[in-house]
Parts: structure tokens; sequence; C-alpha cells
């Protein structure tokens, strides 16, 4: 008999998967795999229920032969195992990102004289309900809070794109790419205090109260899944920090970073240019112990953040607020810097590993933008922060764009820089 393959990368199974499964039986011995979590995660699906209840939930299909685990997003190394007669899958992979997954089956059937079967996708109300509502389970708080830490153990580098509002959050949610054979897409979403003061046209300068910043969180959760971390500048008194703890934690935030500064804030940018004065290191372990005290589940993150670099304190005196921050109680240690190259904060990770193997290590490569992602997580780093690209690169956008309207005295000149209105609503899901 001959066998027909194919793949499925769901929580739930409903009458589009059945009618794939259906029609696999016309052809052979049907083997369905199964997308493992890491694989998952690549193809920007994380999942909603467990591996095991999904190798469950497909065992249970009537028809099915096998059931396999599929360890890649691509076809390439299951196909040269199973040799199938025939690989079937939903004809909506012939466009988009998903269409490099189709190149590389058809590819490996060529080889042996395997065929590909397109079926045509299901589309109609009630798979569309099931596919927003295992959406909606995502974005439940209990559920996006535990992500980033499910992330880091998946894929031991995360990814977050800063973000200021709920167009901003979608862009940061929906934005995948195929490259080079590889699907990437950003893990999380940045809330940045320079970004949304900016947005709303104030000083960096923490003059933005935290029931402002509260409602852009709700914005952009209200609209997207991925986990949130939030930048929390000092975070201020600790009286004050201890109930910001509680209503990010109970909001669905995934971790806030604390910068060990006391008095106004300034942007670390601005290093000693500015009076920037830093926290004691005894004053910055009471305020994180604190916040650890009030949070109610292990799935919220406090990140301290050490400015010594930036105040041009020196590496030792980095490495010894890290191990003190972490003693008492800080989920992860954020290393900064203004140097245009990232020498010193690799031999800070370096030094730092050495000693601790587990804590987090986050970086936010604004100025020493030349170091890859591949190059931090070989020196230990499992978080990278673009903290304010979205922002920058909208900002001369619309300059340009108002300047040129000025000048032509309408909008035609302007036209072939936009994107359409159309496009953009496609961002936007409707209920």
């Amino acid at each position: 008999m001959k066998t027909i393959y194919t793949c499925f990368c769901t929580d739930v199974i409903h009458e589009g998967h059945l009618n794939i499964i259906n029609l696999a039986k016309q052809y052979g011995e049907v083997i369905v795999g199964v997308l493992s979590d890491e694989a998952m995660v690549r193809y920007n699906r994380f999942p909603a229920v467990s591996f095991e209840d999904r190798v469950k939930m497909v065992e249970q299909i009537e028809g099915i032969s096998k059931v396999v685990i599929q360890d890649k997003v691509f076809y390439d190394d299951i196909i040269r195992t199973l040799r199938p007669d025939y690989v079937i899958h939903g004809d909506n992979w012939k466009e988009g990102p998903m269409r490099a997954i189709r190149e590389n089956v058809k590819e490996e059937l060529a080889k042996y004289g395997g065929e590909l079967i397109d079926a045509p996708y299901t589309y109609n109300e009630t798979v569309r309900r099931i596919d927003l509502k295992m959406r909606e389970k995502l974005a439940m708080p209990e559920v996006r809070r535990h992500r980033l830490k499910k992330m880091i153990k998946l894929r031991g580098l995360v990814k977050a794109l800063e973000v200021h509002s709920g167009l901003t959050g979608l862009i940061a949610e929906k934005t995948f790419v195929e490259h080079n054979g590889e699907f990437d897409q950003f893990d999380a979403m940045w809330i940045s205090s320079l970004c949304d003061s900016t947005a709303k046209g104030k000083p960096d300068i923490e003059l933005v109260d935290m029931t402002s910043r509260f409602r852009t969180i709700d914005d952009v959760m209200e609209v997207t899944t991925k986990p949130i971390i939030f930048d929390g500048d000092t975070g201020g008194l600790t009286e004050h920090f201890v109930y910001t703890v509680r209503s990010l934690e109970r909001m669905g935030v995934s971790a806030v970073i604390i910068e060990d500064k006391k008095g106004l804030k300034k942007n670390s940018l601005f290093g000693t240019e500015v009076e920037q004065t830093q926290d004691s290191i005894e004053n910055f372990c009471s305020k994180i112990k604190a916040g650890k005290k009030v949070q109610l589940t292990e799935s919220f993150m406090i990140i301290a953040r050490i400015e010594s670099l930036i105040l041009e304190k020196g590496i030792d005196d980095a490495l010894e607020r890290a191990f003190a921050y972490v003693e008492a109680g800080a989920d992860g240690i954020m290393i900064h810097s203004r140097k245009k190259e990232p020498d010193e904060i690799l031999e800070f990770c370096d030094k730092f590993r050495e000693k601790n193997k587990t804590s987090p290590l986050v970086v936010v490569p604004t100025t020493f933008n030349s170091v890859t992602e591949k190059e931090l997580h070989d020196h230990g780093v499992n978080i990278v922060i673009y903290a304010n690209q979205l922002t920058r690169s909208a900002f001369p956008a619309m300059v340009n764009t108002a300047k040129q309207i000025l000048i032509n005295h309408r909008a035609k000149e302007v036209d072939d820089s936009l994107m359409s209105i159309k496009e953009i609503l496609t961002l936007i899901d409707e209920l």
C-alpha cells in the first residue's frame, strides 16, 4: 500500500484538518506528523496546549496509521526518513512565506518520484471562529504571562521589538519572514518608556505616569498575543514599585526591567554628559526583594538593568552588582552600553557566565548595532531588545511626508512612499 504524509501544527482539530485526512485516505496509508514545540515557535505559532496533548489529539483521528514527530518546519528530514509516495497539504501554502516550505517538499519528492497534493483549503465561518478562539486563548493574561520564560527555554534567544501602540503591536505580532531557507519573527514586545513618552510628545523623564503607560499596555494586549517586556525605568520608590509589580503581573505582562539609577531619570544614552546617579547595591537589592515578595506567580520576571558601563564605572562594578542582584532575587540581568562596539558587553557576558550559567542575560544593541544575534547568543545572551527602531524609522518618514505635502500643495508626490490603507487594514483582525 502506498503511503501519504501530512503534518499538523495546530492546537485543535477542525473540519479543515479532517478534510485533509479524508482526502489522504483515498491515496493509501496515512501518516501524520505533529510539529514539535520548538518547530511550532519557529513557525510563528506558539502552542496553547502541551506537545503530548497535541499528539494524543491527532492519534484519536480515525483512519490514521501512524503519528510521528516532525522536528523542523521544513520537511526534508522527515521525507528522507519516511519516503512517502505522496505529501498532502492545504493549498494555502502556495502564497507568502509558506511557499518556501512547499518548494522544499517538491524538491525532496522529486528526488525519488514522490508526488505533492495541494488540497483545497477549508474556508468557512466555523473554522475561522475556531482559529480566532485559539488566538484569544493565547492573549489571556495567565497564558501570555508565562510565554517569555518558555520562549527562552525553547529558542535560547528571544528577540523583542519596541511597540508603543496597538498598530505597532500588530507589526511585531504579524511580521514573519522566510529568508535563506529559515523562518523568523519577533518573539516578544518591548514597551519602552522612551518610545511611549515620545509617542505622547513628552520628555523621557518618567513624566508619563504609570496609569497612562498601563493604557498603552492595554492597547497592545487587546490586539496581540506575544509576551510583553515592560520598561519600568528606575521602578520609582520601592513603596510604589510593589504596586507596579502587582498591576503588571495581573495584566499578563511577562517581565519588568528596572535600572539601578535614582533621582530624575535621564536617558542612558546621554551617559556622563548629564548628571545621572546610580543607586547603591543595598538599596537596589531591597527594591528587587520587595518586588519579588509581592508577586503571586512564578512566571513573572523582574530583571535588573545595570548602568555601570553607561556611567563608565567599569566591568568589575557591573559584575559585582549583577551577582548581588541575582542573589536578591532578580530573574535576569540587563547590561547596557552606549559604545559603538560590543566589546565591553561581550566581556561582561563572558565573565558573568563563568559564575552564572542560568540567569537570563538581556542586551539592547542600539549603539553597538553591528553585532549579530548569533554572536550575542554565543556569549550567553538570551534576550535581544530592539528598543526604539520603529519610532526612529516612523518619525523621519512622517516628517518627510508632511514637508512634501507643503512643498507640492497636494499628496500625489508622496504616494509611492506610502502603504495603502487596504494593506494597513489587513493587519487588523475582525471579530
